[in-house]
C-alpha cells in the first residue's frame, strides 16, 4: 500500500471535499508535539509521588528502579508491533482501529467502547486528584478550605476553553507545564546525586536480591500503570505532520524518555531518604515521600514548586486525556456510530468541538454527582474510576498486540509479508506475554486498587464487558458502520 493511499484514506468520511473539510481535524503536531501530549497524560510529577511511593512500599523496596526498566522493556516490545502495523491503518483512531484491523470490524468497535470509557473514567477520576490536590494547596497558604469539587469544576471550565481551540494551543500549555514539573524533579534528581543522598547512592536497583526481594509483581503493577495513556501517539494522526514518521517516532521517543525518567527519579528519591529508612518512609508516609525529600535537598521554596505543580501536573493530566476522548467521541461520530453533528470540526479551529463539550458535560456530571453523594475525592471518586480504567486500557494493549500477530500472520500466509519477522512476531509476541503477566496481576489484586471493595472490582470488570458487548453489537447490527 503506498503512503499516497494511506494518507488519502485519512479521511474519515467519503463525500464531498466541503463535508470532508468539516469532518477533517487540522493541527501541526511535529514529534515533540505529541511528546508532550503524551508524557503529560503519564503525569510524571504525579507519578513519583504517587505510584512510586506505593511501589517501593508495597511492592521490592530500594529494588524499584529495575522494575522500571522491565516495565518499560514490556512496552517497547508492545510498540514495536504497533508502529508496524501503523502504515496499515491509515485512519485516526488508535487502538480499536489496529485491533479491527487484525480482529475483524465488530471486534474494533466492541474495543472502541472499552477504549472509550476507559479512557473517560480515568479523565473523570484526576478530577477527583487534583480538587483535593488545590484545596490542600491553597489551604497550606492560610486561605480558606474549599470544596474539592469547586476546584474540580472550575478546572473543567478552564479545560472546555481550551478543549474548544485548536490542538496546538493545548500543545503549547503542555509543554509548559511538562516541562516544569519534569525540571523541578530533575533538580532533585541532580542534587540528590551530587550529595550522595543520606546514605550514599542507592544500589538497590542492581541488586538481585533486592529486586526480587518483597513482591516484585506488585510493583510490576504500580511500574506499569505509569505508561497509561501513550496510545495518544496515534490519536492525533489527523492532526499530526507526515503521520507515518511522526507517530512512530514520537511513541518510541515518549516511551523511553518516561522510561529512563521514572528509573532514574525512583533512584533519585530512595537514594534521598536511603535504603535502610526509605521502605519505613514510604509505608508510613507514601504522600509525604516526595515533598520531604524535595524539602531537605531544596528548601522550602522547592517543597512549594512541587506542591504547585503537582497540582498543574494533574491538570495537564486531564487535558490531554480529555483531548484523548474527544477525538474518540470525533472519530466514532464519523463512523456512524454517534451522531453525525459530534464528528464535526470547528470551522475555525479545526477542533473536535462540540465532541470536546460533550465529554466536558459528562465530566462535570459526574463531579457534580460525586460532590451531592459526598464520595471522597481520591479513596472513592478516584480510585474506582481509576481500576476500570486500568483494567480496560490493559485489556486494550493486548488484545492489540493479538491484532498485530494476527495481521501479520494473514499477510504471511498470503505471501505478503513485508515486514521483518522480529517486528511482526517476535517482539509483539514476547510483549504479549509480558502484558498477559501485568493483566494477571492487575486482576488479583483489583480489588486493593479500586479501594478494597471486591464488589466494585467485580462491577468494573462487569461494566466492561457489557460495553464491548454494546460496541460489538452496533457494529454488526448497522453495516454502515466502518472502520474508515
Amino acid at each position: 500500500m503506498s503512503n499516497q493511499i494511506e494518507e488519502s484514506g485519512s479521511n474519515p468520511v467519503a463525500g464531498n471535499a466541503d463535508e470532508g473539510q468539516h469532518r477533517r481535524l487540522r493541527g501541526s503536531l511535529g514529534v515533540w508535539g505529541i511528546v508532550f501530549v503524551v508524557v503529560a497524560a503519564a503525569s510524571p510529577l504525579g507519578v513519583i509521588g504517587g505510584p512510586v511511593p506505593l511501589g517501593i512500599a508495597s511492592g521490592n523496596g530500594t529494588g524499584f528502579p529495575a522494575i522500571f526498566i522491565v516495565s518499560t522493556i514490556i512496552i517497547l516490545l508492545f510498540a514495536v508491533g504497533f508502529t508496524a502495523l501503523t502504515p496499515y491503518v491509515p485512519n485516526a483512531g488508535a487502538f480499536y482501529s489496529y485491533i479491527g484491523k487484525g480482529l475483524g470490524r465488530v471486534t474494533g468497535f466492541g474495543f472502541a467502547f472499552v477504549a472509550l470509557i476507559s479512557y473517560l473514567a480515568l479523565e473523570i477520576g484526576v478530577y477527583g486528584l487534583l480538587g483535593q490536590g488545590a484545596q490542600a494547596l491553597f489551604a497550606s497558604y492560610g486561605l480558606p478550605s474549599i470544596h474539592w469539587g469547586v476546584w474540580a469544576l472550575a478546572a473543567v471550565v478552564i479545560v472546555t476553553v481550551l478543549g474548544h481551540r485548536n490542538i496546538d494551543l493545548s500543545r503549547n500549555v503542555l509543554g509548559v507545564l511538562l516541562i516544569a514539573e519534569v525540571a523541578i524533579v530533575l533538580a532533585l534528581d541532580a542534587v540528590v546525586a551530587v550529595t550522595g543522598g543520606h546514605e550514599g547512592l542507592s544500589t538497590g536497583f542492581v541488586t538481585p536480591s533486592q529486586i526480587v526481594s518483597g513482591a516484585p509483581g506488585i510493583a510490576l503493577l504500580f511500574a506499569f500503570l505509569s505508561f497509561i495513556g501513550f496510545e495518544a501517539t496515534a490519536v492525533f494522526r489527523d492532526e499530526a505532520r507526515d503521520p507515518l514518521r511522526t507517530i512512530p517516532r514520537a511513541t518510541f521517543l515518549a516511551l523511553i524518555l518516561i522510561g529512563v525518567f521514572y528509573t532514574v527519579s525512583t533512584w533519585a528519591l530512595i537514594t534521598a531518604w536511603g535504603d535502610s529508612r526509605v521502605v519505613q518512609q514510604a509505608t508510613d508516609d507514601p504522600s509525604g515521600l516526595l515533598p520531604g525529600a524535595t524539602e531537605e535537598y531544596l528548601g522550602s521554596a522547592g517543597l512549594h514548586i512541587v506542591q504547585v505543580l503537582f497540582v498543574t501536573s494533574l491538570f495537564a493530566c486531564i487535558l490531554s486525556f480529555h483531548n484523548v476522548v474527544a477525538r474518540y467521541l470525533f472519530t466514532l461520530s464519523n463512523r456512524k456510530v454517534f451522531p453525525a453533528s459530534l464528528g464535526e470540526a470547528h470551522k475555525s479551529h479545526a477542533s473536535p468541538h462540540l465532541a470536546s463539550g460533550l465529554d466536558n458535560i459528562i465530566v462535570a456530571v459526574f463531579i457534580i454527582a460525586g460532590i451531592v453523594i459526598g464520595l471522597d475525592p481520591v479513596t472513592q471518586f478516584y480510585t474506582w474510576l481509576a481500576g476500570i480504567s486500568t483494567v480496560g486500557i490493559i485489556i486494550l494493549l493486548i488484545a492489540t498486540s493479538v491484532a498485530v500477530l494476527a495481521f501479520f500472520a494473514a499477510r504471511k500466509r498470503a505471501g505478503e509479508l513485508d515486514v521483518p519477522v522480529w517486528r511482526a512476531f517476535i517482539a509483539p509476541g514476547i510483549g504479549l506475554v509480558g502484558l498477559a503477566g501485568v493483566f494477571y496481576l492487575v486482576l488479583q489484586n483489583l480489588p486493593d486498587l479500586v479501594g478494597g471493595s471486591t464488589p466494585i472490582a467485580i462491577g468494573a470488570v462487569v461494566l466492561l464487558v457489557v460495553v464491548f458487548a454494546v460496541g460489538a453489537g452496533i457494529a454488526a447490527k448497522r453495516s454502515e458502520v466502518t472502520l474508515e
